[in-house]
């Protein structure tokens, strides 16, 4: 009898004692861009195909797992591609996404130019709270 409250004891502590380890992704923190404003305390609209290539950009940050910065910066260029040539924006829409857009760009330009790995996890943490900026101002 005496085993079985053991048993029962050990099982219990081992169950509320063992705490679930959990994973939160937290989306990083916007920046602040000169020049950048909302569209009278709204978000700007932009095209769709703005919207769909700054998803990918978003879902290469968040799922990548290598720190190669020329492969990196190639698939995210890619993306920084689509958008160009597929922007048809226009007015202060437009400008607004060329304020957040440049810096995005110089980024991708420098991670792929960057070989050390610590450099490059710095330069996606920088990237990821700029596409961050971009889904606080923007919208479809």
């Amino acid at each position: 009898m005496k085993k079985k409250y053991l048993i029962l004891l050990v099982s219990l502590a081992l169950t509320f004692g063992c705490k679930k380890e959990t994973t939160k992704t937290e989306t990083p923190a916007a920046i602040q861009l000169e020049g950048l404003t909302q569209n009278h305390n709204e978000k700007w609209i932009a095209n769709e195909e703005t919207h769909i290539g700054m998803k990918r950009i978003d879902s290469i940050l968040n799922n990548n797992t290598s720190l190669d910065g020329k492969l990196l910066g190639e698939a995210l260029s890619k993306e920084t591609s689509y958008i160009i040539k597929s922007c048809n924006m226009t007015g202060e829409a437009h400008d607004q996404l060329h304020v957040v857009l440049v810096p995005i760009l110089e980024e991708i330009t420098d991670i792929k130019d960057t070989n050390n790995t610590s450099e490059v996890d710095k330069k996606v943490s920088y990237l990821k709270r700029l596409v961050t900026t971009y889904f606080e101002y923007f919208k479809t």
